[in-house]
């Protein structure tokens, strides 16, 4: 089992408790996301540490103002980074000024481009300006759709080739259309997260998330699908190994 998009850092117990809990749930790949240099610093600690996890080293358009292009480069030619995010364009909390997040946005497409690894994106009411981006600027790119949540571009999504990428929001009573993509995306551009400490699955709802429980996320769309876990499971991993490389 994969956790394709998680915040170790961010998550209360120590990441000894995190990465034991998930090992002892059968997750054994995950990938800690860095969001601004110290947390993307703090990824490529636990991708030392723990053989299961893998970093992503990005500059969330939260903080687009942070943005240090040379540090960026020089942290993710490590060889425990294996993605390029997550960033985007989020005009929901506004903590930057839009031209911001876009230059970073596009600076980070570049990166990933020159290192030629997958490209994690986060967008929050922006999806018209965050697709114009990527079918402009992102050709060619593996595209990670992290915490899918725009069900209405779901056909636009598949047809540019990139991954969906699920969260325990997925499995919320409410989220009917976003349900009813992950029961018929292609199989091969499916992929699961928690992004913990966020958006815990419908069983821990309202309670710190952590990459264990992605297992439940898991469950909820294989039963979704009509499909075994441990088939879903398989492909999750699959899919998750050849975009990652891990």
């Amino acid at each position: 089992m994969i956790d394709s998009h998680t915040h170790l850092d961010a998550c209360a117990p120590p990441e000894e408790e995190l990465v034991g809990a998930a090992r002892s749930a059968g997750v054994t790949r995950m990938l800690t996301v860095g969001t601004d240099p110290d947390s993307c610093r703090a990824a490529l600690a636990a991708a030392e540490r723990f053989p299961e996890v893998y970093a992503a080293i990005g500059c969330h358009p939260n903080v687009a103002q942070q943005l240090d292009e040379r540090l960026l480069r020089e942290l993710a030619a490590h060889p425990r980074c294996v993605a390029i995010g997550e960033t985007g364009l989020d005009y929901y909390r506004d903590r930057a000024p839009r031209e911001l997040q876009q230059r970073a946005f596009e600076a980070q497409i570049e990166l990933a481009r020159e290192l030629g690894k997958p490209l994690v994106i986060h967008t929050r009411e922006a999806v018209a300006d965050t697709l114009a981006t990527l079918h402009e600027k992102a050709q060619g790119l593996r595209v990670i759709l992290h915490c899918f949540s725009m069900p209405e571009h779901a056909d636009v999504a598949i047809a540019a080739g990139w991954w969906l990428s699920f969260a325990g929001n997925v499995t919320y009573p409410k989220s009917i259309e976003l349900a009813a993509v992950a029961a018929r995306a292609p199989i091969e551009r499916l992929l699961v997260e928690t992004d913990a400490p966020y958006l815990a699955p419908q069983s821990h709802r309202g309670k710190p998330n952590e990459p264990a429980l992605v297992v439940e996320t898991a469950a909820f769309i294989a039963a979704l699908r009509e499909t075994p876990p441990s088939e879903l499971e398989a492909a999750l991993e699959r899919n998750a190994a050849e975009l990652f490389g891990w």
